[in-house]
């Protein structure tokens, strides 16, 4: 009973003397986190697949795409080429305006860039009153900020408006 007393003794002290031991060759295989800006380093794993798709040809691509859908239970369209043949083309004009859709600006923004300085306190009134959530301490700093952005992605509409209505104030 004494040698079994002993042993375990023994085996605890020992056990115990590789705990810390092991708690330091633990946090010696953690990474600490990257700061906040830096680039993160690519997950070495993923790295060396990205590397072995961009050494692929377009067979092979298209090979490992039909696998994974495969694998995956993707349905066919999920992977389909978008550069599909279609009808022949008449001009070159056509191709122009075709390849450059015009784009429709459908948010605005109203920026605050100077003021008048006789209307400086009837454009703070109006500033408290447009914009929500500001007391006349707020709107004073925010007019004297100038320029500055009054407010962002709203529409046309309401963009109009809220340069009239600032307009009238002496901005």
């Amino acid at each position: 009973a004494l040698r079994q007393i002993s042993r375990q003794v023994q085996l605890h002290r020992m056990y115990s003397a590789a705990a810390p031991a092991a708690a330091v060759s633990g946090a010696e295989k953690l990474v600490p986190p990257a700061p906040e800006g830096a680039a993160k380093p690519p997950n070495p794993k993923l790295d060396s697949i990205v590397n072995n798709i961009a050494a692929l040809n377009l067979l092979e691509v298209a090979e490992l795409s039909t696998l994974l859908k495969q694998k995956l239970n993707l349905p066919e369209t999920a992977f389909a080429p978008q550069f599909a043949a279609g009808p022949a083309r008449a001009s070159p004009a056509e191709d122009e305006e075709e390849a450059a859709p015009k784009k429709v600006q459908t948010s605005f923004k109203v920026k605050l860039v100077k003021f008048d300085e006789k209307q400086k306190v009837a454009l703070i009134k109006e500033v408290k009153n447009l914009l929500e959530g500001m007391n006349l301490v707020q709107a004073k700093k925010f007019v004297e900020s100038a320029p500055t952005i009054v407010k962002e992605d709203i529409p046309k509409e309401e963009a109009e408006k809220l340069k009239e209505a600032l307009s009238k104030a002496g901005a």
